[in-house]
């Protein structure tokens, strides 16, 4: 089973930036795909970035050149910076993982695809 605990959200102005963490732990896989999603109030859960073992970070548009996804994986750790924020970018953000090789750019489009899910951290980013 694996286990995924979010951290690092807060509330920041329009401009700023964040990062938050997802510390992984439990029985990893060799190979999976990691990615964070967001979900504000009264919306859907949407995609934000992915990515795989091996690297090739995948990014929605609306986040694209403003966010970096990463890994740490002497800490088990996976990392999301978010600069130049927007009020639109307020949401819950939540870590997840699937423990296989299959890292599709269009599973962000599908988080039932995601069988592991962190409890979520908030980020507010006010106008």
């Amino acid at each position: 089973q694996v286990q995924l605990v979010e951290s690092g959200g807060g509330s920041v102005q329009a401009g700023g930036s964040l990062r938050i963490s997802c510390s992984i732990s439990g029985n990893t896989a060799k190979y999976y795909c990691m990615a964070w999603f967001r979900q504000a109030p009264g919306k859907a859960r949407e995609g934000v970035a992915s990515l795989e073992n091996i690297g090739n970070p995948v990014y929605k548009d609306s986040v694209k050149g403003r966010f970096t996804i990463s890994e740490d994986k002497a800490k088990n750790t996976l990392n999301l910076q978010m600069d130049r924020l927007k009020p639109d970018d307020t949401a819950v953000y939540y870590c997840a993982a699937k423990t296989d090789a299959l890292c599709l750019n269009w599973y962000l489009d599908e988080p039932a695809k995601f069988p592991h899910w962190g409890q979520g951290t908030q980020v507010t980013v006010s106008s």
